[in-house]
């Protein structure tokens, strides 16, 4: 059992959701990051369970992917929460530019929310009694950031760093630099006196050290071969969609190809337009091999598991 300060309660959620972190002090009821739209009543139901009667005060997003923010809406309907967010972007929030946001170009969905605050690397909060450092983490997602808090020694990453790797490096799929920033908040990271790690998704751990050593080897063979990122990208979104809608039929995972310009600028960095029907059977297929996540049943492609 990993020793957590009192105020603090980790909800570690499985596919679509990423980790919610509950920080409960005398002034102020904080959730960061809330996971995704179709989960939005779980979580709600998890932070009512533990405040009771006692409002939600306040949402910080680690980013605006949206396995990490789909809830807000939701939340801040139910209470009159502030919510704050990565100050880099409160004009695509402000504006709902869906595309800016990357909802519609990964062929996902979140519900219109509103923000009260922002927040950028450098700045420091306040919550469960204890002080966090926001720190940058482009890599994953250019806009992310993390918390760490230096008297307890806990870093909340999101998707920085995990147990076992790191979030998709998006940014590389565009043609901008992700691998480079990866590495640098990883090499920061490695800097700081962390005793725990909260990621976004997986159980918070203990083992820093063999997590980034792990890290570095996955970013650099992913370096080595920019299209195994885009593979690797392209299986995590087949995989988020039919773990939300449950079926699908072929044809249909194809067209998203060209409606969500994310998953199509992943296929066109392995194969030719003409070749994305092979392509995408070829990943499908392995996806459902060996009591994989997706099973094929016909002309559909279904959810095994979530």
């Amino acid at each position: 059992m990993i020793a957590l300060p009192a105020s603090m309660r980790v909800f570690e959620r499985g596919w679509l959701s990423s980790n919610n972190v509950l920080l409960i002090d005398e002034h102020c009821a904080a959730l960061v990051d809330t996971g995704y739209a179709t989960h939005a009543p779980q979580t709600r139901a998890l932070v009512q369970q533990s405040l009771g009667a006692r409002p939600l005060d306040l949402i910080v997003n680690t980013h605006l992917h949206s396995d990490h923010c789909g809830g807000n809406a939701l939340l801040q309907a139910t209470w009159p929460c502030r919510t704050a967010i990565p100050a880099s972007e409160a004009d695509a929030v402000r504006n709902w530019d869906e595309a800016r946001l990357t909802f519609r170009v990964t062929g996902q969905t979140c519900e219109r929310f509103g923000f009260s605050e922002t927040i950028a690397p450098g700045a420091s909060l306040r919550l469960g009694a204890l002080d966090w450092e926001v720190l940058g983490a482009p890599g994953h997602d250019p806009h992310s950031l993390m918390l760490y808090c230096a008297h307890e020694r806990i870093l909340i990453s999101a998707d920085a760093l995990w147990e076992n790797g790191f979030g998709v490096i998006f940014p590389e799929l565009e043609g901008e630099s992700g691998f480079a920033e990866e590495q640098a908040v990883l090499e920061a990271i490695a800097k700081l006196d962390v005793r725990v790690v909260i990621p976004g998704h997986g159980a918070p751990f203990t083992k820093i050290d063999e997590a980034l050593e792990r890290a570095f080897s996955r970013l650099a063979w992913l370096r080595a071969d920019p299209a195994r990122n885009a593979k690797n990208a392209l299986k995590v979104l087949i995989v988020f969609k039919l773990l939300e809608v449950r079926s699908m039929s072929f044809d249909t995972l194809l067209k998203m190809l060209d409606d969500a310009a994310v998953m199509g600028a992943a296929a066109a960095m392995l194969k030719p337009r003409d070749e994305w029907r092979a392509l995408l059977q070829g990943i499908v297929e392995e996806l459902a091999a060996k009591n994989g996540p997706l099973a094929i049943d016909g002309a559909r492609v279904v959810a095994r598991q979530g």
